[in-house]
């Protein structure tokens, strides 16, 4: 029950920081903030859905890690670091095409491997993993 409650924990944190960044910005809101807001709305979205997944599993009496899930953990985490780099190369691309921000740029590189890493997740959760 505790290692499930981290995930609401983890997941208030950073919402209470982006709320502060969010708010405590002097110079204004320009649309790459918003859409930074937004991606880390959902981001948290997923995070509390993961968490209560989890808390129905432990209520059941079910394992919270079962050999699928560290399979699956582990395919996710392979492939989203191999589509990562090629996003940091998409990235470094895009850096010399526009002009941002080196901060924006970061932070929009360290939002996309989120977003990479979630949705890997939802990719293996729905279509299983071959048993090797």
């Amino acid at each position: 029950m505790k290692r499930s409650l981290i995930v609401f924990i983890v997941a208030a944190l950073v919402l209470i920081t982006t709320a502060i960044w969010f708010f405590g910005t002097e110079t204004g809101i320009n649309s790459v903030d918003l859409t930074h807001f937004g991606i880390i709305a959902l981001l948290i979205a997923f995070a509390v859905f993961i968490g209560i997944k989890r808390l129905k599993s432990e209520k059941r009496g079910e394992p919270v890690e079962d050999e699928l899930s560290k399979k699956i953990l582990q395919k996710t985490s392979s492939l989203s670091y191999y589509l990562s780099l090629y996003w940091w190369v998409f990235m470094l691309y895009l850096k010399d095409r526009i002009t941002l921000d080196s901060d924006e740029i970061l932070g929009t590189g360290i939002l996309g491997m989120a977003v990479i890493f979630a949705l890997s997740w939802v990719f293996f959760s729905i279509k299983g993993v071959r048993n090797d």
